[in-house]
């Protein structure tokens, strides 16, 4: 698993469960204790969150958020997506940074 030795699978499992209706952010990084790892760790989860390598995570790559976490997780709907990348683009780009999405984490 990618997110070994970061996060518990029985955390990822529960946090994508309680995503199944509706995807919320920081309700998904709470549970998934995301928002209590180091900035070092978060940055960790983000360059695998980052699928291109561009630096950046893009839309495209955060409507496959929970895929990430799990394969048979679903896709964020298209409303889910533009609340996220919002939520985490402090500076209007578009895409969301390292230190944007540690931000987001851990606000």
């Amino acid at each position: 698993m990618a997110f070994s030795g970061i996060l518990s699978e029985s955390d990822i499992a529960s946090a994508i469960k309680n995503a199944e209706a509706a995807f919320n952010y920081k309700t998904f990084f709470a549970q998934s204790g995301l928002s209590s790892k180091s900035q070092a760790e978060v940055k960790k989860v983000f360059e695998i969150l980052d699928q291109d390598k561009s630096g950046f995570i893009e839309e495209d790559e955060l409507k496959l958020f929970l895929k990430n976490f799990s394969a048979n997780a679903r896709e964020l709907s298209d409303a889910e997506t533009k609340n996220f990348l919002s939520a985490g683009d402090s500076d209007g780009d578009g895409k969301i940074g390292v230190e944007e999405f540690q931000a987001l984490v851990k606000a």
